[in-house]
């Protein structure tokens, strides 16, 4: 008898990713259909202001497979992730950004590092493709964020992850903001579970512009990671018995 395949959610977070979301999107399905045979895919559509959410009804009324689910308001990315997260409803859940700088074909090199053992495949980036600039705010990032939180990672930064579901009964999200990506590593690390790391590809982004380049916004995620240090290195809240609770249910 054939060994049964996982079944996959894959799912992206979209923030005015028009000119990009429909190759994420169709790529996904078409890795997906070689790597299980039971999968969706979930796109979240964090209030854009561009095309976005006319491309994805688009996209849900041709496809089945499909399933898009709209923030009326901008919630940010760690809002965008939570809801994809606990929208899922397969074994596994990978996610990527819907801008196009990861290439979802890159699946292919995590999905064989999905051993009994692993809990998690987490990629890093074999170059980034950015800016110069971009390229050194963001080494210092991933060498403060390292040092603050113990984070035993190649790539702290590198939002292209495939991982259990049942990850999620013990960790649970709380932030809105772009740290919710260290929220997500520091809980699985802190929770015992085994990550397995493997390359991917970056690319430079061709459509829109980041979020999270301009000193008001770093500021912020400065203040967001202190706080954060705060509640899961000094307090180490998450480690606490009262600390692990349901998920919360996203809203449409």
């Amino acid at each position: 008898m054939a060994q049964q395949r996982p079944s996959i959610s894959a799912f992206f977070p979209a923030y005015n990713d028009g000119g990009t979301i429909a190759s994420m999107v169709l790529s996904a399905i078409l890795v997906l259909e070689e790597l299980t045979d039971d999968y969706e895919v979930i796109v979240v559509n964090d209030g854009s202001k561009d095309y976005t959410a006319e491309i994805l009804d688009r996209l849900a009324r041709d496809y089945p497979q499909v399933r898009v689910i709209h923030h009326p308001k901008n919630r940010g990315y760690g809002g965008a992730l939570r809801t994809g997260f606990a929208s899922a409803t397969k074994e596994w859940v990978f996610y990527t950004d819907g801008d196009a700088q990861y290439d979802v074909r890159d699946l292919r090199a995590l999905y064989p590092l999905l051993t009994p053992d692993v809990d998690m495949a987490q990629g890093w980036k074999r170059e980034r493709g950015d800016r110069w600039y971009r390229k050194v705010i963001g080494r210092v990032y991933h060498n403060i964020v390292r040092l603050m939180f113990g984070l035993r990672l190649r790539d702290v930064d590198c939002d292209f992850r495939l991982m259990r579901r049942s990850i999620f009964d013990k960790v649970v999200l709380t932030r809105d903001s772009g740290v919710i990506c260290v929220e997500l590593m520091k809980k699985v690390q802190d929770h015992g579970f085994k990550i397995a790391e493997g390359p991917v590809s970056h690319y430079h982004r061709s459509y829109g512009r980041s979020q999270f380049f301009n000193f008001r916004r770093v500021f912020r995620v400065g203040l967001d990671l202190l706080a954060l240090w705060v509640e899961l290195v000094w307090r180490k809240e998450h480690l606490r018995p009262a600390a692990v609770s349901h998920q919360p249910t996203p809203h449409s």
